[in-house]
């Protein structure tokens, strides 16, 4: 009798132990990426953090959620505007008070592709990223740990992390991968540039077609790949920035050959990012190919392509219409939609 009775407890522990599990697992698949054909492999963190259904809801949510800032006023998509290509339209970035960055927002798109990010290239992994505006005080000036503290009792978070991560615990490295995991579906790759290539009915007018010859002529060099970056760091003799903090990618560096420069910007939805320039020296495209053929500024490390002609890349009126028409060809409607 006792035997009888042990069996079925056993099979009733066992039944209910298959009912929590139920009740715990959740189908968090991970998100096909379609990555184009042409595109560079991507970034090696990318495999060891593939975005996942409920990760990139996640860091959807915590990408828009303004507790991320001291005073609660400031998200990552304060200044990383989808219309925008998830740039701004601000010279510099603005924080919390109004506080003024020290550089230009960047765009966020086809990061999983990149192998360095920020204009310095400080870090090589994307999840290392998001701490940087946390606690910088121009920007957010707030700590993970106080970020976590606004949100650890919220429900809809909770349920989210559970989903995301098979628990409610939300820890920083969770908070990192699932910004990183959101940010990594930001794939833009349709624009009318694309379909020309792809052979999808579209063609260039004229003048973008002659705006593509002079691209391929006196650009592709440093706008390179399908990424339109060949994701180099160039002192390219723009204005200089006179804050005592800025020295380009030798802030990250400490070498002098690496004073201000910059990583070489994407083309790519360059019609919707402007104004241009490590710290928005210039207010348009036009006005940066004008600086191009007027001249820019000489420096020990200014960049060879300038050096060899003179500092300067000389442009006709009519190339420098041509080329806007052929940058306005990378725009992808769909992605700032």
């Amino acid at each position: 009798m006792k035997k009888i009775i042990g069996f079925i407890f056993l099979i009733a522990t066992i039944s209910c132990s298959n009912d929590d599990a139920e009740m715990i697992s959740v189908d968090n698949p991970e998100i096909a990426l379609n990555i184009p054909a042409d595109f560079p492999e991507v970034n090696s963190f990318v495999s060891l953090n593939k975005p996942t259904k409920y990760g990139v809801e996640l860091g959807e949510k915590l990408f828009s959620d303004k507790r991320f800032s001291a005073d609660n006023t400031i998200s990552c998509s304060s200044c990383h505007i989808k219309a925008n290509a998830f740039a701004d339209l601000n010279p510099q970035g603005i924080g919390i008070e109004g506080r003024v960055g020290l550089r230009n927002t960047p765009p966020i798109q086809n990061l999983m592709f990149m192998q360095f990010y920020n204009w310095d290239g400080s870090k090589q992994q994307l999840e290392n990223q998001p701490l940087v505006p946390i606690i910088t005080h121009e920007e957010m000036d707030s700590s993970i740990l106080e970020v976590i503290g606004k949100i650890e009792n919220d429900v809809a978070y909770k349920e989210l992390f559970r989903k995301a991560f098979g628990d409610e615990n939300i820890t920083p490295d969770r908070i990192y991968r699932s910004i990183a995991q959101f940010e990594y579906t930001l794939v833009s790759a349709n624009s009318k540039y694309d379909k020309i290539k792809r052979k999808e009915g579209e063609s260039f007018t004229v003048e973008e077609a002659k705006g593509y010859e002079t691209f391929l002529q006196k650009c592709v060099s440093c706008h390179s790949t399908a990424l339109f970056t060949d994701q180099s760091f160039r002192n390219i003799g723009f204005p200089l920035n006179t804050n005592s903090n800025e020295a380009g990618r030798a802030r990250v560096t400490g070498i002098p050959a690496d004073f201000m420069s910059f990583r070489v910007p994407t083309l790519r939805n360059i019609e919707y990012t402007a104004p241009y320039g490590s710290f928005g020296q210039f207010a348009t495209l036009r006005a940066v190919l004008d600086y191009f053929d007027n001249g820019v500024l000489e420096a020990d490390n200014l960049d060879p392509i300038f050096k060899k002609n003179g500092n300067r890349i000389p442009l006709s009126e009519e190339e420098k219409t041509n080329l806007i028409a052929f940058m306005k060809t990378l725009s992808d409607k769909e992605f700032v939609k």
